[in-house]
């Protein structure tokens, strides 16, 4: 029944509430010039983007370009950013974001970068939240859909990344598909992060039977040191998977003892692994990022370390699998279940020393009984639990995908006490802080999968929806509708106050280190080098330097290397010019930036500014001569009546 459910999306839950009150609209008015309480990092699924709103108010604040190129900042198009989508599989320059994760100390938010996941080629990309950019990409090796991940632990010591998709290890992938359960492996991504850098490393991986994770939440307080993963597909069925998958009554949550894991690791018990990843970086002094090949990965097989691994049997096809503030309750949500299971991490802690254990283990790996790590199951909550984030007065809310319901629920006692539709088949929530040590029970944001009637219609694909609920009373009340862009799975919230003091406002030209930075009007040039024309110019309200460039010839590789002269906040210029089949520039204050552009004819190239920066910004213009292949036309450029010909 409850299956059957699940095709039939968008069900209203009587009682359904069509429009927020003005009373409620008032909550999350934020009057024009004030700022909003929180900023909220939204991944973009399909989009490859990371989006900030701020809360209550819903305004979008920014896009992040993060796995996928973006024409508005050149993300992906510069010479400088090009780096940061290389793989193992070459320039991949489109992701699905599905998750964020902010950096943490001691399980609360520290407001240093944002986390997010790249499922479709695996990769964890870091964002820096003095910049609102994407700092730094790894690529996850023996990986294939990195769905569970990026779960970060209580100081995010590791960002931790697990393959949705088992598949046999890289270096031996050449095998029939038929041989599934022979060959097909689980692999989980240990990620450390330097605490002051934030420089993550592929520090190891763990090696598991082939099931596919779904999700993952770190321990903490006394569960630190832990971390519980969902995972489904335990028939190891390899087709028609919406059938075979689901067969079996329960599948699993793994609970994984990453601290001692991390034991044997340093002790020299992981093995040495052949196999192919990018590490890409950004270096906020040189502009430029660079992309660095990698070849070798430990990997420890969890079979063979009993004491690190464990599985625990929870409803069919577990999606989260969440984790109180306390540390002491785990949520394993059965998508395809009516039931909600809470298991303690003391139950389970003493299951293992007792050996409370089903007869056979699966894969290799002990299996605890389920009433042994269970301490009670919320009755009737709603239908197709899928997320759940808890408050600051020990409540839990669990989005209902069937139902299109969030649910509040006491996590001790497991009583309901609040329910309200969503518009509609609700995913991901978040409440502010709600995956963390302390919660801010102030709003709790529903992203939901279907927006139907909710906004103006815009052909068909309608607006991705998020709604904003007000949950500081007893009752949850739905105070805003607000579009997304892409799809919205996850997402995070912080104080604005956390970060809006450390924005960078510039960048010092004067620490400018970009090989071709031009830090001033007379340093700017244009060298030719045989077909390679290398122009080192200059942008400043409001002008470009050089204006006037001739000797260009049809067939050349032209290099425009931009810098921004600019040292006062806000004002970025643009660039662009005609014909380009590549995109604009955006530069910052400070900053070096290169367009690379071909001419594929004679005649004459405007050039101009594309960021609106002063009065005089449609004057920001420029004009370059391209004469055919072989000319005798010399190099020359100008600005204004100061001239060098080469």
């Amino acid at each position: 029944m409850v299956f059957a459910c699940i095709l039939i999306v968008g069900c209203k839950p009587k009682g359904t509430s069509e429009a927020v009150s003005g009373g409620g609209a008032a909550k999350a008015y934020v009057a024009p010039g004030k700022y909003d309480e929180f900023y909220n990092f939204v991944s973009g699924g399909f989009s490859g983007q990371m989006s900030v709103y701020g809360l209550p108010s819903g305004r979008l604040l920014r896009v992040i370009p993060v796995f996928s190129v973006d024409p508005e900042k050149g993300w992906g198009y510069s010479e400088e950013t090009k780096p940061m989508l290389n793989t193992s599989h070459g320039f991949v320059p489109w992701d699905d974001l599905h998750h964020v994760e902010m950096s943490m100390t001691n399980g609360v938010a520290d407001g240093k970068w944002a986390f997010g996941n790249g499922n479709n080629t695996p990769r964890l990309a870091r964002v820096d939240l003095r910049t609102f950019r994407t700092a730094e990409i790894i690529e996850l090796p023996n990986s294939a859909g990195n769905h569970s991940s990026p779960f970060g632990t209580e100081n995010s010591e590791y960002i931790v990344a697990s393959t949705r998709f088992s598949v046999p290890e890289d270096a031996n992938s050449d095998v029939p598909i038929e041989s599934y359960k022979e060959n097909f492996k689980g692999h989980i991504s240990f990620v450390s992060v330097d605490k002051e850098s934030g420089d993550m490393n592929l520090a190891f991986q763990l090696k598991t039977p082939g099931v596919n994770f779904d999700l993952a939440r770190a321990g903490k307080g006394k569960s630190h040191g832990w971390m519980f993963f969902s995972c489904y597909n335990t028939e190891q069925a390899n087709t028609l998977l919406e059938v075979n998958a689901s067969k079996n009554d329960k599948d699993f949550i793994m609970a994984v003892n990453w601290k001692k894991a991390e034991e044997y690791v340093k002790a020299g018990k992981g093995k040495k692994q052949t196999v192919k990843y990018a590490h890409n970086k950004f270096d906020e002094h040189t502009h430029t990022a660079t992309s660095t090949i990698k070849n070798e990965v430990t990997v420890l097989d969890i079979t063979e370390f009993p004491d690190i691994a464990y599985f625990i049997p929870c409803p069919k096809s577990p999606h989260g699998c969440d984790v109180d503030p306390s540390g002491e309750y785990i949520v394993g949500s059965g998508k395809l279940a009516a039931l909600l299971p809470v298991f303690s991490y003391d139950k389970i802690q003493k299951a293992i020393a007792d050996n409370t254990f089903e007869q056979d283990k699966f894969g290799g790996v002990p299996v605890i009984k389920y009433e042994a790590a269970l301490y009670g199951e919320v009755e009737k909550p709603g239908l197709g639990p899928l997320h759940t984030e808890f408050d600051d007065q020990g409540n839990a809310y669990t989005s209902f995908f069937v139902s299109s319901e969030v649910v509040k629920w006491n996590v001790k006692d497991l009583k309901v006490l609040d329910r309200q539709p969503t518009f509609y088949s609700v995913g991901h929530l978040m409440v502010v802080g709600g995956n963390t040590k302390k919660p801010i029970g102030k709003y709790l944001v529903a992203y939901n999968k279907i927006t139907k009637d909710r906004y103006l219609p815009t052909g068909p694909e309608l607006s991705q929806s998020a709604q904003l609920f007000d949950i500081s009373g007893d009752k949850m009340e739905l105070i805003l509708d607000f579009p997304t862009i892409g799809e919205p799975h996850y997402a995070q919230a912080i104080p604005a106050s956390l970060i809006m003091d450390k924005q960078l406002k510039i960048f010092d030209i004067n620490a400018n280190n970009h090989p071709y930075a031009a830090k001033g009007e007379d340093k700017t040039k244009v060298v030719r080098e045989g077909n390679k024309v290398h122009v080192n110019m200059t942008t400043v309200r409001s002008h470009l330097a050089p204006d006037n460039i001739e000797g260009i010839q049809v067939g050349d590789e032209v290099y425009f290397h931009v810098t921004n002269l600019e040292q006062d906040w806000d004002v970025p210029h643009g660039f662009a010019i005609k014909g380009a089949n590549n995109a604009e520039l955006l530069i910052m204050p400070g900053e070096t930036v290169t367009l690379k552009w071909s001419p594929d004819r004679a005649g004459i190239f405007p050039y101009y500014c594309t960021d609106f920066c002063s009065a005089l910004h449609q004057e920001m213009t420029g004009y370059l001569r391209v004469s055919p292949k072989g000319s005798k036309v010399p190099i020359s450029y100008k600005l204004g009546d100061k001239s060098s010909a080469k």
